[in-house]
């Protein structure tokens, strides 16, 4: 089915019993390329596997900026901060308007990315911390089933984005994030895959049990924080220049201990970046070419084994 060709087209899916409708999206980025092959092999094995409710699949929901092998579409607008966008607007707002429509018609949401061209993500299954107790702890079970190795719950104020248009309409709704830079990933493509099937038998749409990680395992982070989910906010390069990374992406790390350099190829300066806090390596730099600002990389808090880490 499609809402434009010039927008997007999607793949519906019955089960032979009432159940819930999931909607699950790819490429709303569209140098994201492992969820979209993700998206595509469900495709091809869901109609062996769905016994209820109704899977809904996007594939390439960012068309434009697919066909321009960018992150944004050929408006230079990026369709994570567009929703829910402008019936009479630019490409990427009459994307955001049709992707929202599909979104509030939805009973689950899971939205896949990579770090595309710029960043590497450790593999994360990510929430906004809804102020309904009932659909935050629908969101927690959705994260968990995807067995990453982290979850993580940031504040809920940030606008338009697919996720705050699933808050708005109480709409259970995660996004996973693993990878990035150029190449394909083979085992994102795997866990994406295998995890979306293991949450359609969470939720009773497939008929075999999830098999469900113990939480103690994983790494998980609930940050109340302003700005706490902004990855392109952490800790900004303090100069021009060429990026060198000290750390390894999924690294512990302590607060002062050398991130890396900005090196100013003409002058020959290097300008050390030190972790601002102690904590997980989970996002780091992939493109080395970065201005005064950029984000050079992230860090979750430390956490002590088995427990959840709240930052207020």
């Amino acid at each position: 089915m499609s809402v434009g060709a010039e927008f997007f087209e999607y793949k519906k899916f019955s089960g032979g019993r009432p159940g819930p409708r999931l909607l699950l999206i790819a490429g709303i980025h569209g140098d994201e390329y492992e969820p979209m092959l993700a998206a595509t092999a469900l495709i091809q094995e869901l109609p062996e596997l769905l016994s209820a409710g109704e899977v809904v699949v996007v594939p390439v929901a960012n068309y434009s900026a697919y066909l321009g092998q960018a992150r944004c579409g050929a408006d230079g607008l990026d369709l994570a901060r567009t929703c829910p966008g402008d019936l009479n607007g630019s490409i990427t707002e009459q994307t955001a308007h049709h992707l929202s429509a599909l979104i509030r018609n939805s009973d689950y949401l899971v939205d896949m990315h990579t770090g595309g061209l710029m960043y590497d993500i450790s593999p994360l299954a990510g929430y906004m911390l809804h102020p309904s107790a009932e659909v935050l702890e629908k969101q927690r079970q959705m994260a968990a089933a995807f067995n990453l190795p982290i979850m993580w719950g940031t504040e809920p104020g940030p606008e338009g984005r697919t996720l705050s248009v699933a808050r708005d309409a109480h709409v259970p709704a995660i996004y996973l994030e693993y990878g990035g830079g150029t190449g394909l990933r083979p085992q994102v493509i795997k866990a994406y895959k295998e995890g979306v099937i293991n949450l359609l038998k969470s939720l009773r749409m497939i008929d075999s049990p999830p098999d469900i990680l113990p939480l103690v395992n994983r790494y998980w982070v609930e940050d109340h924080r302003l700005d706490s989910g902004f990855l392109q906010g952490k800790m900004p390069s303090p100069a021009d220049g060429i990026f060198e990374k000290n750390v390894g992406i999924g690294n512990l790390v302590v607060q002062g201990q050398k991130w890396g350099s900005v090196i100013n190829p003409v002058s020959g300066e290097h300008t050390p970046v030190y972790a601002d806090i102690n904590g997980l390596a989970f996002l780091i730099r992939d493109i080395v070419k970065v201005k005064k600002g950029d984000s050079l990389g992230g860090i979750l808090p430390v956490q002590e084994t088995g427990k959840i880490v709240t930052c207020e």
